[in-house]
């Protein structure tokens, strides 16, 4: 019982922890497409 009353702050913390890791892993793949945009061809050893 005592359980249940906590378990809007459990989920939301679990909502907010994996929502600003998915916020985090979203921008920062932005930036590396962003920079690897600015890499010659001839440099890029990914391709």
């Amino acid at each position: 019982m005592i359980a249940m009353l906590n378990a809007p702050y459990v989920i939301g913390s679990y909502v907010v922890t994996l929502g600003g890791i998915a916020l985090y892993t979203w921008r920062m793949l932005g930036q590396a497409r962003t920079a690897a945009r600015q890499v010659p061809p001839e440099d890029r050893p990914w391709t």
